[in-house]
């Protein structure tokens, strides 16, 4: 829908802390095995994602469309 000025995209979250992630991340365990896997070796917080919405909302994102935005700390990379 493109043509339409309809633009379609998503932004992908990684592992981040929030009230309803803090049992598993408290997991020594789970971190332990995750962890090694982060290149940011931290992870991400709510406040990781206001730069890319604002982008997103705003006329610099104009010519943006289908695009998915994985913001992981380079999780997937590994």
């Amino acid at each position: 829908l493109a043509r339409h000025r309809i633009r379609v995209n998503s932004i992908l979250p990684g592992w981040i802390e929030t009230d309803m992630t803090d049992r598993l991340f408290s997991d020594e365990r789970f971190a332990a095995n995750v962890m090694p896997r982060m290149p940011m070796r931290r992870w991400g917080r709510p406040e990781d994602f206001g730069g890319i919405a604002v982008y997103l909302a705003s006329d610099a994102s104009g010519y943006a469309t289908g695009e998915q935005f994985v913001i992981d700390g380079g999780y997937m990379l590994w």
